[in-house]
């Protein structure tokens, strides 16, 4: 991702098409490590290529990737309904009263 980054620092700087020494002067100026390797697979894969088009397809097919936790699975009712309960009975709300927090069970007090 660094290479990516350094890639695309130097296209809006305006250097429409960066060289292996330049992507490596600005790995350089933050302290990363420039792999040499990587430089190279980057830049012949982006070789000829314009950038804005890159990222525009690249958008379309991150588009397509499912982000989860948009379905929601829902059961569905029985054929007979005989599982269903009845709509009439009202539900009962059990009310839970809360106790308060006492000084004496901490076994302290913040004014002593």
């Amino acid at each position: 991702m660094k290479v990516v980054a350094a890639y695309l620092l130097a296209v809006l700087g305006g250097n429409t098409c960066p060289s292996a020494d330049d992507l490596k002067d600005i790995l350089g100026s933050v302290g990363a490590e420039a792999d040499d390797d990587r430089i190279e697979l980057l830049l012949s894969e982006v070789k000829g290529k314009d950038i804005t088009e890159l990222i525009a397809s690249g958008r379309e097919k991150f588009a397509s990737v499912p982000s989860g936790g948009g379905a929601i699975a829902v059961a569905a009712p029985s054929a007979g309904g005989a599982a269903a309960a009845p709509a009439d009975e009202p539900k009962k709300e059990e009310k839970v009263e809360e106790k308060e927090e006492s000084d004496e069970d901490m076994g302290f007090s913040l004014f002593d």
